[in-house]
């Protein structure tokens, strides 16, 4: 391409914009629309490029280093948002527009809390460990983290966890092309016992009994997991009730 040559007797100041092959020359100078002028002297969309742009549609939510790592610019994705591929939901996240799959709240969750992990009713109802359906989605985060956009829906209650408590037992699950992180089974029962007094001493009893009907269980762990968050002589007085 022809780069284009601005002479200016006393340009302020410059900034240059390299994306892929669009590569701006920005002059701030006197004329208070030159920034404007530039943009569309410089560059006009490929109708034909832009058309060939698909994402998946089994998977409902892309990062920007996701899209990124796939080749795209930052101006191609700004374009898939205005032609309505892309919807952003926050910094990082951005919506696939064209997801056929089914709906997941623990996905939609995932999306907008990338560093949470699926806590305590929500993940004990995910391991079938109650009959309670939680009108929340229960999601853990480091206490020194922050959480700056949450969703009208699904509804999300952040819970703060120490360091210790948010790096144990977690496990990540796959569903077509995205995944959410979610504490193991024996995690969840530690956490419930833990919160007992937040979630309701009822409820912890079914989960618990429910738990040591399972064949898959593993007492084990679950007591490595109490000794390590320093919560064993209350497991071991609930598992001995």
């Amino acid at each position: 391409s022809v780069w284009p040559k601005f002479r200016f007797i006393r340009p302020v100041r410059a900034l240059i914009y390299a994306d892929d092959s669009l590569i701006i020359f920005c002059y701030y100078f006197y004329l208070p629309n030159l920034v404007e002028i530039v943009f569309r002297i410089m560059y006009t969309p490929d109708k034909e490029v832009m058309n060939v742009i698909a994402l998946e549609v089994n998977q409902k939510y892309y990062t920007t280093s996701e899209l990124k790592n796939m080749e795209y610019s930052y101006y191609k994705i700004c374009q898939m948002e205005e032609n309505g591929q892309l919807h952003r939901i926050n910094r990082t996240t951005y919506e696939n527009l064209s997801y056929k799959g089914d709906e997941n709240d623990f996905i939609n969750a995932a999306a907008y809390v990338p560093d949470g992990v699926i806590c305590l009713m929500s993940a004990a109802r995910y391991y079938e460990l109650t009959n309670f359906l939680p009108d929340v989605i229960d999601v853990a985060i480091d206490r020194k983290k922050k959480v700056s956009t949450l969703p009208d829906w699904p509804k999300i209650k952040i819970f703060y966890f120490d360091p210790s408590r948010m790096e144990t037992g977690v496990v990540q699950i796959m569903e077509g092309g995205d995944s959410f992180r979610i504490f193991d089974i024996e995690k969840t029962v530690v956490d419930i016992i833990y919160y007992r007094n937040k979630i309701g001493i009822e409820e912890t009893s079914e989960v618990l009994r429910n738990y040591l009907k399972r064949k898959d269980r593993q007492i084990n762990r679950l007591y490595t997991y109490a000794k390590m968050l320093r919560c064993e002589a209350i497991v071991r007085t609930y598992l001995e009730v």
